[in-house]
C-alpha cells in the first residue's frame, strides 16, 4: 500500500511543479510593483483600466492555467525530449518575456520598451498556443484567456505610453 501511495504522489509532483512555475516570476516581481506604485499613480491612466486590486488575482489564475497547460504538453510528449523542444521552448520564451515586463515597466519606467515586450509576449504566446494545439487541445485552450489578457495589457500599455511620453521618470 505505501508503494502505491508514493507512486500516486510522485505522479503529481510534475503537475504541481509545472503549475506553480509561472507564478514564481509573478511573486518575484511583485515587490517591484509595490515599490513603484507611487510612480504608477503619478501617470495619466485611462479611465477604462481595471482596478489595481484585480491584476494580482487575474495573473495568478492565468499563470496557474498556463502552467498546468505546460504540464499537459510535457506529459503528452513524454517529458523533455526532441519532440517537446519547440512547444516547451516557445513556452519558456514567452514566459521569460512575460516576466521581463514588470522590471521594464515598473522598475526602469521604460513604458515604450515595455510595450514592445508585451507585443513580443503576445506573439510568442500565440506561437506557443499553436504549437500546443498539435499536442493537447485542452492545453492550447488554457492559453486563450492569457493571450486575450496580454493583448488587452498591450492596449493599456500603449495608452499609458502615449499619454505620458512627455513625463520624465
Amino acid at each position: 500500500m505505501p508503494g502505491a501511495i508514493m507512486e500516486v504522489v510522485s505522479s503529481w509532483i510534475p503537475a504541481i511543479g509545472f503549475t506553480i512555475l509561472p507564478n514564481i516570476g509573478g511573486f518575484l516581481t511583485a515587490s517591484i510593483v509595490r515599490r513603484e506604485m507611487k510612480w504608477y499613480r503619478s501617470l495619466k491612466l485611462p479611465p477604462w483600466r481595471p482596478p489595481n486590486w484585480l491584476f494580482g488575482p487575474v495573473w495568478g489564475i492565468l499563470y496557474t492555467s498556463m502552467g498546468y497547460g505546460s504540464y499537459l504538453v510535457w506529459r503528452d510528449l513524454g517529458g523533455f525530449n526532441e519532440k517537446s523542444f519547440v512547444p516547451l521552448g516557445l513556452y519558456v520564451g514567452q514566459l521569460a518575456l512575460n516576466w521581463s515586463w514588470t522590471p521594464t515597466f515598473f522598475g526602469q519606467h521604460r513604458i515604450g520598451l515595455a510595450l514592445v515586450v508585451l507585443i513580443l509576449t503576445t506573439g510568442a504566446a500565440t506561437a506557443t498556443t499553436v504549437a500546443w494545439c498539435h499536442v493537447n487541445k485542452a492545453a492550447a485552450c488554457l492559453m486563450y484567456p492569457y493571450i486575450a489578457w496580454v493583448a488587452f495589457a498591450s492596449l493599456l500599455n500603449y495608452r499609458i505610453w502615449r499619454d505620458n511620453r512627455d513625463k520624465k521618470n
